[in-house]
């Protein structure tokens, strides 16, 4: 399958990758520094861009079969809109090419699932630290949800560099409201792989953590 990456150049972007060139994708990633992408493979294409300029998308859209966004940034401390506005303009490039299939990262915790990320994020890291990431998130979630488009939204719990492990948790029930979950981002990559023709959680927000 031929894809379109957003946030290639994070940590689960790369997983995604590795991940993805291994099972035979083809791979073009929008990143801001193609130099960060230490990666060189015949199936893989960095495309330098701003996901807050629409003109990025335009040569990238094109005969892509999905998209698969894992767009994130560290300006925690500000209100900024780069996820709605990022997302909006992800959207509006792929219902101009006709591109159905798309799979967005989020997080546990954000709308339906506020406060799944347990104690410690829901009175503490949220609300303290990560505030307006997480309003930009929901905002993020919502012009997902009434778009035109085949959409997934993963929410994971609290990432980890760990190893993968195929045998996770998935679906809406998922997370504690006393403790925090855990995943590694190379299962959470694997999962979201899984998803580019899975139709199980099509319209669906499931999130993911590990047994």
């Amino acid at each position: 399958m031929k894809f379109l990456l957003i946030g290639g150049t994070g940590k689960t972007g790369l997983e995604i990758i590795k991940q993805g060139l291994a099972q035979g994708h083809l791979i073009t990633a929008i990143v801001r520094n193609p130099n960060k992408l230490n990666l060189n493979h015949p199936n893989l294409k960095a495309i330098k861009g701003n996901v807050l300029s629409p003109d990025t998308f335009e040569k990238a859209m094109v005969g892509q079969d999905a998209v698969i966004s894992v767009l994130g940034h560290k300006k925690f401390f500000f209100k900024t809109t780069i996820l709605s506005k990022g997302t909006a303009n992800i959207i509006d490039a792929m219902e101009k090419n006709n591109i159905k299939r798309f799979v967005c990262i989020t997080s546990l915790g954000v709308n339906d699932s506020k406060f799944k990320l347990g104690l410690y994020y829901s009175l503490f890291t949220i609300p303290v630290i990560l505030y307006f990431y997480f309003f930009d998130k929901s905002k993020q979630e919502k012009l997902i949800m009434k778009s035109n488009l085949d959409w997934t939204i993963v929410r994971p719990g609290q990432l980890t560099n760990g190893k993968i492990n195929t045998t996770y948790k998935h679906g809406h029930n998922v997370g504690s409201y006393i403790l925090t979950k855990m995943i590694s981002r190379a299962s959470v990559a694997h999962f979201v792989l899984s998803q580019l023709e899975d139709k199980t959680h099509i319209h669906k927000t499931p999130g993911i953590t590990n047994l």
